[in-house]
């Protein structure tokens, strides 16, 4: 049995289509297509219902396409151990991450990585909806908080906490709030995920936890944005202090109502499964938590 043939069998179930996994595989639709065909003989299963219109998985091929996803995982991970074993780490990794911390903190610790390892590619993908793996072909996601599917293996990178703050020249112009109540006379950008806005700030004194309704005139589902606006004077905002480090040291951001202690989130680097974790991704997992370590006090 070809290890190509296995491949060119995951490709077509996550396509759906034998043109489109030639496409990706660059190779001609009649090659992927006896491809398949020669799979079904020497497994003596019929692995797709085949129609004019639409390609589908037969209930053989949605159980073998389970263990061949298993397989063709192990044996990269063999190949990848062998390579560590030599020195060498090569291949492609294709992470997502949330958009201000990908592209204000991330990236020159990504070309850091690469210049260690040089036979080494990334692919990033941002953005702040947590990715489908399958669908989006993601090795590997940065996020904050937990991952939805329990199935998933998350690492811990570091723990860290929203922080209220905007810019000084916002503050000069507005004043700046004593008590959480007073945000409500003020302009609070608003992050919006899931088509959700995200305008119940939360926090902690003294062991008692509070929680405040905010409002203003800007939201948007890119972080990113909302950071930008923030440093441009035009309102408050709720970051997680490692997405903003950069921007408190050199003060275009100053903290605000510093006696209340933002909610704690973690930054986790979480995997499909645990027969996804590989070397390469160990080595990004202790790479990040050594930068964050030193951002963080």
């Amino acid at each position: 049995m070809l290890i190509n043939d296995l491949s060119l069998f995951v490709r077509v179930a996550d396509c759906g289509s034998i043109a489109g996994a030639a496409v990706e595989l660059d190779i001609s639709a009649a090659a992927a297509s006896a491809g398949l065909k020669r799979l079904e003989k020497q497994l003596d299963a019929v692995l797709f219902i085949r129609t004019t219109r639409s390609l589908r998985l037969t209930a053989q091929g949605e159980r073998y396409l389970i263990h061949c996803r298993e397989a063709l995982a192990s044996l990269l991970l063999g190949e990848q151990a062998l390579a560590s074993e030599k020195g060498t780490i090569s291949g492609e990794l294709t992470v997502s991450v949330s958009s201000d911390f990908g592209r204000n903190v991330l990236l020159p610790w990504l070309d850091g990585f690469l210049n260690d390892y040089p036979n080494l590619s990334i692919k990033l993908d941002i953005g702040d909806n947590l990715s489908h793996f399958l669908h989006d072909k993601i090795d590997v996601a940065l996020r904050y908080g937990q991952p939805p599917d329990s199935n998933q293996v998350a690492f811990t990178i570091c723990n860290t906490r929203r922080i209220l703050c905007a810019s000084p020249g916002y503050i000069a112009q507005h004043g700046m709030p004593e008590t959480l109540a007073q945000l409500s006379q003020h302009n609070c950008l608003i992050f919006k995920l899931d088509q959700r806005d995200h305008d119940l700030w939360s926090f902690n004194r003294d062991q008692q936890q509070y929680k405040v309704r905010v409002s203003g005139n800007r939201s948007s589902n890119d972080a990113e944005i909302t950071r930008r606006w923030a440093v441009a004077g035009q309102g408050i905002v709720f970051k997680v202090a490692l997405d903003v480090a950069d921007d408190l040291k050199t003060g275009k951001l100053v903290p605000i109502l510093t006696e209340y202690i933002g909610e704690s989130v973690a930054l986790n680097l979480i995997c499909p499964g645990r027969e996804h974790v590989t070397p390469v991704m160990l080595l990004l997992r202790d790479k990040l938590r050594q930068h964050c370590q030193q951002i963080l006090p």
